[in-house]
């Protein structure tokens, strides 16, 4: 710290450091009540310096000094300091933890922080702490003093060099968040662009008996074309961040719905429904008279808060002729969770299961747990991401029945 009366560390008599109330000279020749300031750093040589640099000055007062984060919040609940000069770097948490913690034990104490050049990123973070104040440590005394008077006297006090880091700072930060804010525009116009029905195709992967290959439904998937390509799940889940999820899965849920006359006659269409979207009152006019083709698989889009709720969204859906399958059965706890509360006519094994089941015990048990579970349930069971001969015959014998895969068919549009 470069002091402009010339004096160095260690210069300063032992009273100048410390906790006393009032040090030499406290009375203002003003007589108005010196200021009272507390200082925090670690380094004792700065302390004594400050210390001293206090000490002649007939209308500052040092009331303490402490090395670390704890001493100043005690220093503070202690003696209400008019002033906390505070090191931003310094143990038990650093300047920004003091200064939160100062301010709310002592909340008429004027913060100003200290710090070296080099630390010009946390000029930003001690200010939303709280501090009113930022001086680079080399400030001459003259100027430290004068930041002193001009926080008590309700202003703010910044060094120059701290002012053009904040205005480098907050400029790239306003760049970022700008980028960012044209970012998500963008991404928000093509999602409000696929919700329309733009750039929004459906294709269709069959559910067949795995005995007889025959089909006994399709499942419909939205695909989204758009540059750069992203998979449809990175779609929903921002189109769920910008409050759109659910018109984004009742257009696709739509879509779908006008290819139902080249489903296979006696086989379903299934489409995916997280439970935000399955208790909209828009569902229900969706399907309409076709709700007896329709499965609804529920998905993890979100996790679900209210199973009450949902079932009782369920219900009236269920009346109407659709039927009810989680999907991904065994992929984590809410999967199972979602079965349990549920009650659902169909259960997807979820592809992490069926994916080289042949040569794996633990997912053969697994599976052959929830087969049973199922079977005890009166739940059909199917099969997803099957992709080889060997994971298919496992499957079977197993007791699954019904699967689906890019061995079995490809999700393709409906001829």
């Amino acid at each position: 710290m470069c002091l402009s009366r010339g004096l160095l560390p260690g210069s300063v008599p032992p009273m100048a450091v410390g906790t006393s109330p009032y040090a030499p000279g406290g009375a203002s020749s003003m007589g108005a009540d010196p200021i009272r300031v507390l200082i925090a750093d670690d380094e004792p040589a700065l302390r004594i310096a400050l210390a001293d640099l206090l000490a002649h000055d007939d209308e500052v007062v040092l009331i303490g000094s402490a090395g670390d984060a704890d001493e100043a919040i005690q220093l503070a609940v202690d003696e209400h300091p008019d002033v906390a000069l505070v090191d931003v770097k310094m143990p038990a948490g650093g300047g920004p933890r003091a200064a939160r913690e100062i301010m709310r034990v002592s909340p008429d104490t004027r913060v100003i922080a200290l710090s070296a050049f080099e630390d010009r990123p946390t000029v930003l973070e001690m200010l939303r702490a709280g501090a009113v104040g930022y001086l680079v440590k080399g400030t001459a005394g003259e100027e430290i003093l004068g930041s002193i008077q001009k926080v008590m006297a309700g202003g703010a006090s910044l060094s120059s060099e701290v002012i053009a880091g904040i205005v480098h700072e907050l400029t790239q930060q306003l760049r970022r968040e700008e980028a960012a804010r044209e970012e998500r525009d963008a991404r928000r116009g093509e999602i409000e662009r696929f919700v329309a029905g733009e750039g929004l195709s459906m294709v269709f992967q069959p559910i067949v008996e795995l005995s007889s290959r025959s089909t006994v439904g399709v499942e419909a998937l939205a695909r989204f074309r758009s540059l750069p390509l992203r998979p449809p799940n990175e779609w929903f889940a921002e189109a769920v961040q910008l409050a759109l999820g659910v018109q984004l899965e009742l257009t696709t849920i739509a879509q779908a719905l006008r290819e139902l006359d080249r489903v296979p006659e006696g086989a379903y269409l299934a489409v995916n429904c997280s439970h935000h979207a399955a208790t909209s009152s828009q569902l229900a006019r969706l399907l309409g008279s076709d709700a007896g083709r329709i499965v609804l698989e529920i998905t993890e889009h979100e996790a679900v808060e209210d199973y009450v709720a949902l079932v009782t969204a369920l219900a009236p859906l269920r009346e109407m002729g659709a039927r009810i399958a989680i999907d991904d059965a065994g992929a984590g706890f809410a999967s199972m969770r979602h079965t349990l509360q549920i009650t659902p006519d169909i259960v997807k094994m979820d592809m992490s299961l069926t994916r080289g089941i042949d040569a794996d015990r633990a997912k053969r048990a697994l599976a052959a747990a929830l087969i049973s579970f199922t079977e005890e349930m009166d739940i059909v069971m199917v099969a997803e991401g099957i992709e080889t001969v060997e994971e298919l015959d496992t499957l079977a014998t197993l007791g699954v029945r019904f699967g689906q895969g890019f061995y079995l068919a490809e999700p393709a549009q409906l001829a």
